[in-house]
């Protein structure tokens, strides 16, 4: 039985399974070698990117109505777990199909999903997501970013901080305090569309970072940017509701990346010691050798099994909340010990681009903190799980 067969979902249809081996030919036609290159020039992928959009595997999880194949979110991560297990992490795919189309078809407007999401689906257009600033990481109520309103439109002042491929995107959303809650002192929050990341007023400087990958990080500074009423998605001061329609999926499709990446590691890391012969046999002979890549399929199987439950929920309508953190934090740690261990088996090796390890440690290794870190995973789970008092 392969890694590959212990991690699929229990009983996939055959449509999943042709979903699947597509999108692995089409990953195992530009392989781990393209990535690579892409991420050392912090250039998009977008040879790959439109021979998905071309196939239609870009709009699996949009409406058919705007230009989608109405799936779900289970077949958008089977998408990018086969990007993923081929060696080619597609984050792009998270912040535009994941946060972007979920987000907007749930709750946008009619004329917001007729603008926008044919253009995720076929990948035309893509969205990134600001969220995240210097003193409001994981405290979403803390945003500081403000947008008031100067008669129809809203002006926006502030930073926003480690904001993903803002220089690959057409547009993006953007979470902007638009009140406080006199009884809480929270934010209340609203969810905008910016159409333009070169809108006047709006500027951008790169963190440099070890991440490697293709999408870049950057500080994003807004100075009295203008945006039109019909720029709110969902209710004004009500974002938060239409913010976690595309952050669970996110966990989700953050978790995939982990668990393909793993696939993909531990895929790489047998074939190596089958053929690997020092000692008059092969080194995969030696149970010090199977017994970290048992340990690390076994993982990534306990892993898989959260993360279609929590896309099985998430497609079904139902609260995902818990099962979708549970299945980011699994993955994580499941995928980055994947990781760990084939570059363990490869010796010096592990380290050579020529095997295509190494390089991937940045993104899977950011999946423990980013988008939500590991400690306000069991944080939410010991709070709403288990019922214990409020820790932070």
């Amino acid at each position: 039985m392969s890694i590959h067969s212990l991690c699929l979902p229990l009983w996939p249809s055959s449509e999943e399974k042709e979903l699947r081996a597509a999108v692995a030919g089409i990953a195992g036609r530009f392989g781990h070698e393209y990535y690579r290159s892409k991420a050392a020039t912090g250039e998009p992928m977008t040879e790959l990117w439109e021979r998905l959009g071309q196939g239609g595997y870009l709009g699996v999880s949009i409406p058919e109505e705007y230009g989608g194949s109405g799936a779900g979110l289970t077949e958008l991560a089977i998408v990018l777990e086969e990007l993923s297990a081929g060696g080619c992490p597609e984050l792009a795919l998270v912040l535009s199909q994941g946060i972007g189309g979920s987000v907007l078809a749930r709750h946008g407007t009619e004329a917001q999903k007729r603008r926008y999401l044919p253009g995720i689906a076929s990948g035309a257009e893509k969205f990134v997501f600001a969220l995240t600033e210097p003193d409001a990481g994981s405290n979403s109520h803390n945003v500081a970013t403000w947008a008031k309103r100067d008669g129809d439109d809203w002006i926006v002042r502030g930073t926003k901080y480690y904001i993903s491929g803002i220089d690959h995107c057409d547009h993006f959303l953007l979470v902007a305090r638009t009140g406080t809650d006199e009884r809480t002192g929270r934010g209340r929050l609203t969810l905008f569309v910016v159409d333009d990341p070169a809108v006047r007023g709006l500027s951008r400087q790169l963190i440099p970072t070890a991440l490697g990958a293709p999408e870049r990080q950057f500080t994003l500074f807004f100075d009295d940017v203008r945006l039109p009423a019909e720029a709110v998605v969902g209710e004004v001061d009500n974002g938060l509701s239409a913010l976690f329609d595309g952050l669970n999926p996110e966990r989700v499709l953050s978790a995939v990346i982990c668990t393909g990446v793993g696939r993909y590691a531990i895929d790489k890391a047998v074939r190596y010691v089958k053929e690997r012969n020092v000692w008059g046999v092969p080194v995969g002979t030696y149970q010090g050798v199977q017994h970290p890549l048992a340990e690390a399929a076994i993982e990534l199987a306990a892993a898989e099994a959260m993360v279609w439950r929590a896309a099985a929920e998430i497609d079904a309508g139902l609260p995902a909340g818990e099962t979708a953190n549970m299945a980011k934090f699994l993955a994580s740690r499941a995928g980055y010990r994947a990781l760990d261990a084939a570059i363990q088996m490869h010796g010096g090796n592990g380290m050579s681009h020529e095997y295509g390890l190494a390089d991937l440690w940045g993104i899977v290794r950011l999946q423990q903190v980013a988008p939500v870190s590991t400690q306000m995973v069991l944080n939410h789970i010991a709070q709403h799980g288990l019922g214990l008092p409020r820790s932070y």
